[in-house]
């Protein structure tokens, strides 16, 4: 998810080995330096996904969106196709990917699959905001906070603009208590798109050991899925800038689409792998 050839947010990739334990694979995130780790387990599950499990230094996740690029472009070095089609499981869930050779770098594609939306509760807002460092008047006038969960759950918070989203400095204690306390995985602060210009977020997590993440591509579906949601209308597709701030810019795709059984979404963003097992994207 690198903008501009440059940035993008670094994860380890490596295949799984059965005979280690789960405080190994904590460890394999903290000791590369990265916000996640990625392994490729061995040989397929009967749904004829390929297993993919991430970690980062505190916790297993359920879902890593940035990670799945990362694991999806290496997993395409390895071969010698120009596009790889495939599916990949991941914490109970099997799901369509595509890896496709760039000039600048892997294109990777994935289903994000269904996003469930609803309201915070008046108590869950005014933790998370004030946990944020925000006053009422910065958060944006017309759009409103949301919880979506592509699985597990997160808030998004919109502010006025850019440079409302720059000031944010949250008192990370009392966001890692605040999401703990309504299970949330973190929240994501955002400048909507506007116009032709793209969108802007911060991700913080410091309930699951990432105080700040570089890209977050699950939760950059998670925003689609809500401004689809709130515009009514049947398709909407957005970019939306990250990494500015830790100095990795980052860029991250997402397109959503209203179905039968509700809202789904597909992320997307540009890889490159190095020394073969390490991705920024």
């Amino acid at each position: 998810m690198r903008r501009d050839g440059r940035g993008g947010s670094p994860t380890a990739v490596t295949d799984d080995n059965p005979a280690v334990t789960d405080a190994d694979r904590r460890a394999v995130a903290a000791a590369a330096g990265t916000s996640h780790a990625a392994f490729l387990g061995p040989g397929r599950t009967p749904d004829g996904g390929c297993p993919v499990r991430f970690f980062t230094a505190t916790a297993e996740l359920s879902g890593c969106g940035h990670g799945t690029v990362a694991a999806q472009a290496v997993r395409l070095t390895r071969s010698a196709l120009g596009e790889l089609n495939d599916r990949q499981h991941t914490g109970g869930r099997t799901f369509d990917t595509a890896a496709i050779r760039r000039p600048a770098g892997i294109e990777v594609w994935f289903d994000q699959g269904l996003v469930a939306l609803r309201h915070p509760t008046p108590d869950e807002r005014a933790a998370i905001v004030a946990a944020l460092g925000l006053t009422a008047d910065e958060v944006h006038p017309t759009d409103a906070p949301r919880i979506a969960a592509p699985g597990a759950p997160r808030m998004l918070v919109p502010v006025h603009d850019r440079s409302a989203l720059l000031r944010v400095r949250p008192h990370l204690g009392r966001l890692t208590a605040a999401c703990r306390r309504y299970g949330l995985l973190g929240c994501f602060v955002y400048a909507p798109p506007v116009g032709d210009r793209p969108g802007a977020a911060r991700m913080f997590a410091p309930a699951i050991g990432v105080d700040e993440d570089v890209a977050n591509a699950n939760s950059t579906g998670c925003l689609a899925a809500h401004l689809l949601d709130t515009t009514g209308a049947q398709t909407v597709a957005i970019e939306v800038e990250q990494g500015d701030t830790l100095g990795r810019p980052a860029s991250v795709l997402a397109s959503a689409r209203r179905g039968p059984a509700g809202i789904t979404t597909r992320v997307g963003g540009l890889a490159v792998v190095r020394d073969g097992h390490r991705g920024d994207h």
